[in-house]
């Protein structure tokens, strides 16, 4: 099958992009495993995690009769890319599970949102009505608790959410998503390398770490990306931007299973107002 904008099932691009969704989840729970307790400082969590999706992508470009030379970046998508991985890992250090997922998620809403309605993409009020609900959902489920998050980090994660907001955008115009990831990981090696020089007093890694920032980079990033890719161009705007508030409710359960946290009411009950909310913004898809 070709990877592009044509015309498919709506059960088809629901599965493709509840796979995205599942990897996007997959970075959260992995990424936490890995620097919360220290396996890997997070300027080279983010390197190898860079860099194992670029070969992942190079290979599999190779297999399907492609020329991993010919990858060329999206300038723009390519710097969205590495601001987001990088700050979004710093962030993760000192920012609670809950609260990274509510600055990150919320700024993605922002960002795509706010440049849709820009752009006067029809929004049907049945969906803003599914975008509500689901913001509520998830807002339920990740509020921080009494004490206030840290400023710096925080800013940081919103960073993170701008520039995913704006990656995604830039991903409605893709033809070919495995070349345009590809591109895109391609163009993040430098920046990482540099990064992981500026940090490098601070740079620690155990096996452990190196297992987990690879299974992140090759398989929750690179393929995750490159089949998000192929979901949005079939997707509005709206509709991409709200399926993304489910990650959360994905990690937490995620958190439950691989890592032991509880399962609690309240995931129980924000997990039927996101699923909800995104349900009701689906069925607004023309």
């Amino acid at each position: 099958m070709k990877l592009g904008p044509q015309p498919q099932s709506l059960v088809m691009i629901l599965g493709m992009a509840a796979l995205a969704l599942i990897a996007f989840a997959a970075n959260s729970v992995l990424c936490r495993m890995a620097l919360l307790d220290g396996s890997i400082a997070p300027a080279l969590f983010t390197a190898i995690r860079v860099i194992s999706g670029a070969v992942t992508l190079v290979i599999l470009m190779a297999l399907r009769g492609g020329r991993p030379m010919q990858a060329w970046p999206n300038w723009a998508a390519g710097a969205s890319l590495f601001v987001y991985m990088a700050f979004f890992s710093f962030a993760y250090i000192a920012l609670g599970a809950g609260t990274g997922a509510l600055v990150l998620f919320g700024f993605v809403q922002l960002t795509m949102i706010s440049v849709a309605i820009a752009l006067r993409d029809p929004f049907p009020p049945i969906a803003w009505l599914g975008f509500v609900v689901s913001i509520i959902g998830m807002v339920f489920l990740v509020r921080p608790g009494s004490e206030a998050p840290d400023l710096f980090p925080s800013f940081q994660m919103a960073l993170a959410g701008m520039a995913w907001g704006a990656y995604s955008l830039i991903g409605k115009r893709s033809k070919n998503p495995l070349h345009d990831t590809a591109g895109n990981f391609i163009f993040c090696i430098p920046p990482v390398v540099f990064l992981v020089i500026i940090f490098w007093p601070e740079q620690n890694l155990n096996p452990a770490g190196l297992a987990l920032a690879v299974t992140s980079g090759a398989l929750a990033s690179g393929c995750g990306y490159a089949v998000w890719y192929w979901c949005l161009p079939l997707l509005k705007t709206i509709q991409a931007a709200v399926l993304q508030l489910c990650v959360p409710v994905i990690a937490a359960v995620g958190g439950v299973i691989v890592i032991g946290e509880e399962l609690t009411q309240r995931l129980g009950i924000s997990s039927l107002l996101i699923l909800g909310g995104i349900a009701i913004v689906m069925r607004s898809r023309s």
